[in-house]
Order: structure tokens, then C-alpha cells, then sequence
């Protein structure tokens, strides 16, 4: 009898933990996943909550690290070459990671605009 018991309370827990995924909880698992290897373009944009200025924007293919209040940014700047920024938060700043291009994971597209008339275009280039 206590085999049995053991036998149905193992299939209740595996029935449990097998059934507890959402559609929503795999397309987040599988874009995170898409922009940690560098197939998203993603803009991060770092805001001054008090006065309502952007700080700081970056584009491109990048995967995002969050602890103890800074964020990490890994930027691929090419085959196989990568860059590293280190952004520290504080109580007046806040920031966005948007999807720019989309990852071939959902079916659907969307747009976040966040005050469009304080974004300025800049291009950053790099001469090796």
C-alpha cells in the first residue's frame, strides 16, 4: 500500500509540473532566449525620470543583464566580437529594452512609442 501511494503522488507531481506552461510563458522563454544569442535588435533606452530626458539609447543586436540596480549590456559588434556596457540606475532613472526587429517566435507585431519627439536619430560608427 505505500508503494501505491508513493507511485500516485509521484504522477500527481509530474501531471502537475507537466501541465503549468502557458503559450505566453514559452514565447517569453523562446524570445529571451533568441536575444541572449544575438538574433533580436533591441533598443534599450535609459530615461531621467525627474526631468523627462532620454540619457542614454543603444541599438542593435544585444543581450541585457540585470543585478543590484546597473545593467549590463553585451553588444555583438560583428562575427564574433562583442562589447560590454555597464549602466549604473539610481532613484531618478529607469530604462526600456524594446524589441526592435522581432524574433521569429510570435505571430504578431507591435510598436512601443515612448515620447517619439525626444528620440534623436544618432549614428555611431567605428573605424579599425
Amino acid at each position: 500500500m505505500k508503494k501505491f501511494i508513493i507511485v500516485v503522488v509521484l504522477i500527481l507531481a509530474i501531471a502537475i509540473t507537466m501541465t503549468g506552461c502557458r503559450e505566453a510563458e514559452r514565447v517569453s522563454h523562446n524570445l529571451s532566449k533568441e536575444a541572449d544569442q544575438f538574433n533580436v535588435t533591441r533598443r534599450v533606452t535609459v530615461y531621467n525620470t525627474r526631468t523627462d530626458k532620454i540619457l542614454l539609447e543603444v541599438i542593435g543586436n544585444l543581450s541585457v543583464q540585470s543585478s543590484s540596480g546597473d545593467i549590463d549590456l553585451i553588444v555583438e559588434v560583428g562575427p564574433g566580437q562583442y562589447k560590454k556596457h555597464f549602466i549604473n540606475l539610481n532613484g531618478w532613472t529607469t530604462y526600456v529594452v524594446e524589441d526592435v526587429s522581432g524574433a521569429f517566435v510570435d505571430k504578431y507585431h507591435y510598436e512601443v512609442n515612448f515620447l517619439p519627439e525626444m528620440i534623436v536619430p544618432i549614428t555611431f560608427t567605428q573605424n579599425d
